[in-house]
């Protein structure tokens, strides 16, 4: 799945990661998305939530919570690239244009640069709807290396332990 991964429940190594490496995750907003992102995070903001008050916003309408659009990103980078083992470092964000209920969200991230001193990635984070970019951005990822091979006296020993 991930690769050169030993097994399903680790992402991408250090070492597997290169400039322009890029994976997407795609999801339909919907109103209980956003109702529930309410409760969660407390962010009761009437733009959000009210469609009368939002109705006479900038937005002319409800929209969703722009940490609700990011947290897409935190999905690819999570599942997908580098995946499972990764930890945030840091991430900035600048919000483009309103996510409303029923718009499909694609967040695109793409490796910019691998830190292998520090084992640290760069990302440019993209989040479009209708291929029209409405948050934009950069995350720094703490990625595992690659561990070392076990001696074969150790893997030998394990197999005997194992009934192999």
């Amino acid at each position: 799945m991930f690769g050169g991964a030993p097994d399903d429940a680790h992402g991408y190594y250090l070492e597997d990661l290169a400039p322009g490496m890029s994976e997407r995750f795609s999801k339909t907003v919907t109103e209980t998305d956003i109702v529930l992102f309410a409760g969660i995070s407390g962010d009761m903001n009437p733009v959000h939530i009210d469609e009368e008050f939002a109705a006479k916003s900038m937005f002319k309408g409800r929209i969703a919570h722009g940490l609700l659009t990011a947290a897409f990103i935190s999905t690819v980078l999570g599942t997908r690239l580098p995946g499972p083992g990764c930890v945030y470092i840091k991430q900035n964000l600048a919000f483009r244009g309103p996510v409303r209920a029923g718009d499909t969200v694609t967040a695109q991230v793409t490796v910019a640069e691998v830190d292998l001193e520090r084992a640290n990635v760069t990302f440019d984070c993209v989040c479009a709807v209708r291929g029209r970019a409405v948050l934009t951005g950069e995350a720094v990822m703490r990625v595992d290396r690659r561990p070392a091979p076990k001696p074969e006296a150790e893997v030998a020993a394990a197999q005997s332990a194992a009934g192999g």
